[in-house]
């Protein structure tokens, strides 16, 4: 099943084993130290939080399973350091490289082909029971430690820098950075939107910080 920008699902479901060998091939798409399909199944915790998540999601929404999927999902952030709610919707070959310290919220929406870095919150800001979480499109990446706050949608084809804070909406192609985040989309069409979040050069520009 396929999910659009704004994690709505369109189409039949696939098994939970399509799901488990989709989330080890885009490990080792991702990733150039995944060096064998065996190290990412018995060596990648961001792997692991995502098959005990695709477990619990299936438990969560079986009438009377709410409490285990939550003890399950509360064993995988102990083995994993990966804080995954059951409730999440999340679509296919998420990948979370090195896990540790990831929060991902109950009414949190992610799409397909989506990659977080270790230390990446989607929280809440609201205490009510509505939706709370953010939403990433497709093919949205997140840096290291950054935090999306709120019901807030991230537009597919994103970039989130690392150690950046989210709180309102971004298109499309956005290039988020800084606290609060800034869209710097400075890039001509057909160049790389990723290019300047691993050039040095673009974050010695004092006008990302103002």
């Amino acid at each position: 099943m396929s999910s659009d920008a704004g994690g709505r699902r369109s189409g039949s479901r696939p098994g939970l084993l399509v799901r488990l060998r989709e989330d080890v091939h885009a490990a080792r798409t991702r990733d150039p130290a995944a060096r064998s399909t065996l190290v990412v199944v018995l060596a990648y915790p961001g792997v692991h939080a995502v098959w005990a998540y695709r477990v619990a999601n299936r438990w969560w929404r079986s009438p009377g399973l709410k409490l285990p999927a939550r003890l399950l999902s509360q064993f995988a952030r102990f083995l994993t350091g990966v804080e995954i709610h059951p409730g999440a919707r999340i679509g296919r070959r998420l990948f979370i490289d090195h896990g540790m310290g990831v929060v991902i919220g109950e009414t949190a929406e992610i799409g397909d082909d989506v990659m977080l870095y270790h230390g990446v919150t989607l929280g809440g800001k609201s205490e009510r029971q509505e939706k709370r979480h953010p939403t990433l499109g497709n093919r949205v990446v997140v840096g290291a430690n950054a935090t999306i706050l709120g019901p807030v949608s991230i537009g597919a084809d994103s970039s989130v820098g690392a150690g950046a804070v989210v709180v309102k909406d971004a298109p499309s192609g956005a290039i988020l950075v800084g606290i609060p985040a800034r869209d710097l989309t400075r890039l001509q069409r057909g160049t790389d939107a990723r290019s300047p979040l691993t050039d040095p050069a673009f974050y010695l520009d004092p006008a990302i910080y103002i």
